[in-house]
């Protein structure tokens, strides 16, 4: 039975992973869990997995917990995730904690040599070379939760690295995809998050409004299967059943498909290296018509921007994720337009950053300066 632990159990990624618990309570046991501020769903989870470990970042709630179940053991404060990897034995980490906050939990685990299902972006996007550097050192492996990574690491399976061409990551538009943009002025948060076909969290559904999302899985797929930019593309697929396709030098291509539904690929990474049987959806996709468009980047100059900080490489992946998450939080609480966005991000990349990019010191270095700097370019645009 594998012990695990979930950072980020009462998000979106957290409750499908806890969902796949549910269906395999031979095969998976919870160990620890790790909330942000959600004490009523964590207080459910806590009943149902009974963990022997939990944190928890807000302290007022950490007692509360501790009222309920005083035989667990609780983590608080700002640290509470890093501490509770540093102090908890598992056999894998499910790292689904949003933001830049998941990166000292996810460097902890591999330094700890447990290993990882990633779900958390920012690790590989703001410190890809850093982590991928001490996961190789560590020998652990780095599974990945985003559809289109497990889309495409269980399509290449197998085949060396010179056996592939290219990648194409698919990307569902979201809820604007096909608008032109004059059409995208003055569009609010709540049109923003209905996304059509995934269920995901406020953040993660604004940048796939903007294409950020996928933005940012250029970068995440470069550092995880060691391509080149060039050799990755993106093809916008509303319907979101194929996740992602492998190009052989030969000419073949492999894709993976399913409806959308995150649970399938995190239980791909939690059986992996074997095949669990689950059924979350039907795959009957007979009527169903697919299409697919190249991606309109004048509307949506998140993605041209996400693969220009990826090719700058250094501290500039860390700096547009750091301006990306201020502006969009900024669009969330109603302070700035949908379309300034991109445009805050922009600003802080054309700005000169000189710090150095070689420990995770400087990654949090860089992504405070460009936290700075998007607020005042946030302020300049505000509604």
């Amino acid at each position: 039975m594998k012990k695990l632990i979930v950072l980020g159990s009462t998000g979106s990624i957290g409750t499908s992973t806890l969902d796949v618990v549910r269906r395999h309570p031979t095969k998976l046991n919870v160990v620890a869990l790790c909330a942000g501020r959600n004490i009523r769903l964590l207080l459910e989870q806590i009943a149902e997995f009974r963990p022997e470990f939990v944190a928890i970042c807000d302290q007022r709630a950490a007692q509360t917990l501790k009222s309920f179940f005083p035989e667990t053991a609780v983590f608080s404060g700002e640290n509470a995730a890093e501490q509770l990897v540093l102090e908890v034995q598992a056999d894998l980490v499910v790292a689904a904690i949003s933001g830049m906050a998941g990166l000292r939990p996810v460097m902890a685990a591999v330094d700890r040599r447990m290993n990882i299902a990633l779900a958390n972006k920012e690790s590989l996007v703001a410190a890809g070379e850093i982590l991928l550097r001490r996961v190789s050192d560590a020998g652990v492996n780095l599974l990945p939760v985003d559809s289109e990574h497990s889309a495409i690491w269980q399509a290449m399976h197998g085949w060396p690295r010179a056996a592939i061409r290219r990648l194409i990551l698919t990307a569902s538009g979201g809820p604007f995809y096909g608008r032109s943009r004059s059409e995208l002025y003055g569009v609010d948060s709540v049109a923003a998050l209905k996304h059509p076909t995934w269920k995901m969290g406020g953040k993660i559904s604004i940048d796939s409004a903007t294409l950020m999302n996928k933005g940012l899985e250029v970068i995440e797929a470069h550092h995880l299967f060691s391509m080149d930019y060039d050799q990755i593309d993106v093809l916008v697929h509303p319907q979101s059943i194929v996740h992602s396709i492998v190009e052989y030098v030969d000419g073949s291509q492999l894709a993976q498909l399913s409806k959308p539904d995150m649970r399938i690929p995190i239980q791909v990474a939690l059986a992996y290296p074997e095949r669990w049987e689950a059924e979350y959806t039907d795959n009957d996709y007979h009527g169903l018509q697919w299409n697919f468009f190249k991606p309109d980047l004048t509307t949506f100059p998140s993605l041209r921007l996400a693969i220009q900080a990826g090719k700058l490489a250094g501290a500039y992946p860390a700096i547009l994720n750091a301006a990306n998450e201020v502006a969009v939080a900024g669009f969330l609480e109603g302070r700035l337009p949908f379309l300034a966005i991109p445009e805050v991000v922009e600003d802080v990349l054309c700005s000169q950053y000189v710090g150095p990019c070689s420990t995770i010191d400087d990654v949090f270095a860089a992504d405070e300066w460009a936290r700075a700097k998007a607020l005042t370019s946030l302020k300049q645009r505000a509604v």
